[in-house]
C-alpha cells in the first residue's frame, strides 16, 4: 500500500505541470493530540511525525505528503465513586493533500496552507482499564480529516505549524474525533 500511495503522490505532482517548480524534501516534528469523547475528561498526548513531502508550483502550490505519526489521547473519569484513567497510542500512516499560497522571495517566504488528510492506523496500544473493557479494539483503521496551517521557508529549511481536525469518528464506541497541533521542521532536498 505504501508503494501505491507514494506512486500516486508522485504522479499527481508530475501531472500538474511539467514547467512548475518542484521541491522534494524530508520532515519531522512533534504533535500534541487529543481525542474528544462523551462524558470522559480527555487531555493531550505528545507524539511525533516523520516522512516526505513534495511541493509543486510557485506562489500557489500543491503539497502532497507521506509520513508516519504517533498520536493518541489520555482519559480520566470519576463515575459512581470509581476513578478511571487510561491512554491510547496510535502509529499512523498519514497522507495530507494541501493547497497553499506563499508570500515572499525564494530564500525567505511565508506560507499558508490547507486541505484534506487521510490517516490509516498501522498499530495501536493502550490501557483503558476495566470500565470500558474492549474499547481499544473498537478504533477505526481509516479516518478522514483536514489540516490548516502556516509555515516559513528559509533557504532549504522549512517549518510548519498546523492544526488537524477529524471529520470522521475514530471510534463508534466512545471516542468522537481526534484533533492535534503539529510543529514540523523539514529540509528541501531539491
Amino acid at each position: 500500500m505504501k508503494k501505491y500511495l507514494l506512486g500516486a503522490i508522485l504522479l499527481i505532482a508530475v501531472s500538474i505541470s511539467a514547467k512548475a517548480q518542484v521541491s522534494l524534501g524530508i520532515k519531522g516534528g512533534v504533535n500534541f493530540s487529543k481525542i474528544s469523547t462523551d462524558n470522559i475528561k480527555e487531555s493531550s498526548l505528545t507524539g511525533y511525525q516523520a516522512g516526505l513531502f513534495a511541493r509543486v508550483g510557485g506562489s500557489v502550490y500543491f503539497q502532497p505528503e507521506l509520513y508516519l505519526s504517533g498520536t493518541g489521547g489520555k482519559f480520566e473519569s470519576s463515575d459512581n465513586n470509581q476513578n478511571f484513567s487510561g491512554k491510547v497510542r496510535f502509529t499512523n500512516l498519514n497522507v495530507p493533500l494541501l493547497i497553499g499560497k506563499s508570500f515572499g522571495e525564494k530564500d525567505l517566504n511565508f506560507r499558508i496552507m490547507g486541505g484534506p488528510i487521510y490517516t490509516y492506523q498501522l498499530d495501536k496500544s493502550g490501557n483503558l482499564g476495566d470500565n470500558i473493557n474492549g474499547a481499544i479494539d473498537n478504533f477505526n483503521k481509516s479516518n478522514i480529516g483536514y489540516q490548516v496551517g502556516a509555515g516559513v521557508d528559509i533557504g532549504a529549511i522549512t517549518a510548519d505549524l498546523r492544526y488537524e481536525g477529524g471529520l470522521t469518528k475514530i471510534s463508534d464506541s466512545f471516542a468522537k474525533r481526534q484533533n492535534l497541533w503539529a510543529l514540523s521542521i523539514g529540509f528541501k532536498i531539491f
